[in-house]
């Protein structure tokens, strides 16, 4: 059987890059891939269930072949090194061709992961049909070396959804375990985990906004794949396993209130503000990377104040964070 991806949070990992200055000898900032180990060890201790390398977030379509090839392998071997031999890593793909798609599952496998994120083809948007997007999964599905997800992200792919029925059809495919929905249709993520044609146990429903997850893994969703969790891993993982745990208590109903507001309040931020958002985060609050946003053209950091106008959010969330023990969010 086609193992399927755990429950819980995953984080779509940022790519770290180094210091402009101190790659002179390129047109872009060089991949830090020792920063990444660095960050990668440091979400799986602290509750996070897996990543998704080179996804968004990680800005794949920015890099080339080799450099996403060392990241992987890179990150693998230092997480076996750190004691988390066989840590879940997705690997996302962000092409619209078959043959290209297939290029990178097969070198994602090669360098470690165990399975694919893959994009929806968006190049063409409406022009999309609902079973163009199937027929094309089914030929990816088929010829990947690694089990996929389904990946729907319509702001970078001119507003293609994929629909529930759609999920229905694909969730069938013995090579296809699950997907990821980042978009606000709650309706659709709690369709989708509760259909009853689908297999839930092999097919995982994620969402790839934290601000949903009390209301998707309530119904049976599978998990996040929550930007936040770059920055604040323990919370995010409290929500997370509050969420799942059954019977839902009284006690636990009104700890998961309290944990699914802080974290709504700060995933205004991560949504304003991005990649760029995210990075700046991760650098203030754990200190990994830099304050440089990503490569060309998202470049750059926050407007000068801006983080100061959120001393609000973070003070109330940095403090659930240190208030939080190994036995709520592991």
């Amino acid at each position: 059987m086609t193992p399927s991806p755990p429950t819980g949070v995953f984080v779509p990992v940022p790519t770290f890059f180094k210091p402009a200055s101190s790659s002179s000898s390129s047109l872009q900032p060089a991949v830090d891939v020792q920063t990444q180990i660095e960050h990668s060890i440091f979400l799986a201790k602290n509750g996070v269930r897996g990543l998704v390398l080179l996804g968004s977030t990680g800005e794949a379509i920015h890099m080339s072949r080799q450099e996403r090839i060392d990241l992987i392998s890179g990150v693998r071997k230092g997480l076996d090194k750190a004691g988390f031999p066989e840590y879940p890593i997705m690997a996302g793909t962000l092409v619209n061709s078959v043959d290209e798609t297939l290029e990178w599952l097969e070198d994602s496998k090669k360098a470690g992961a165990q399975w694919g994120l893959v994009l929806a083809p968006g190049y063409f948007g409406a022009a999309a049909s609902q079973e163009g997007l199937r027929e094309w999964y089914d030929v990816v599905a088929d010829k990947s070396p690694l089990p996929i997800l389904i990946y729907n992200y319509p702001g970078v792919t001119n507003g293609v959804m994929v629909t529930p029925e759609t999920y229905r059809i694909l969730a069938q495919h013995p090579n296809i375990v699950g997907c990821k929905m980042s978009h606000a249709v709650v309706s659709w993520h709690n369709q989708v985990s509760l259909d009853p044609q689908i297999d839930h146990a092999k097919f995982r429903v994620y969402s790839g906004l934290g601000q949903q997850l009390g209301p998707i893994v309530i119904f049976d969703a599978a998990g996040v794949i929550d930007g936040l969790a770059a920055v604040y891993p323990r919370t995010v993982c409290s929500l997370m396993k509050l969420a799942e745990t059954r019977p839902i208590t009284d006690e636990n109903l009104k700890r998961m209130k309290e944990l699914q507001y802080t974290v709504s309040t700060a995933e205004e931020f991560i949504g304003k503000f991005g990649i760029v958002g995210i990075k700046e985060a991760v650098k203030r609050v754990t200190g990994y990377g830099t304050m440089e946003g990503g490569r060309l053209p998202i470049k750059g950091k926050l407007p000068e104040g801006e983080w100061e106008k959120w001393s609000e959010t973070w003070e109330r969330i940095q403090k659930m964070e240190d208030s939080l023990s190994e036995k709520d969010f592991k």
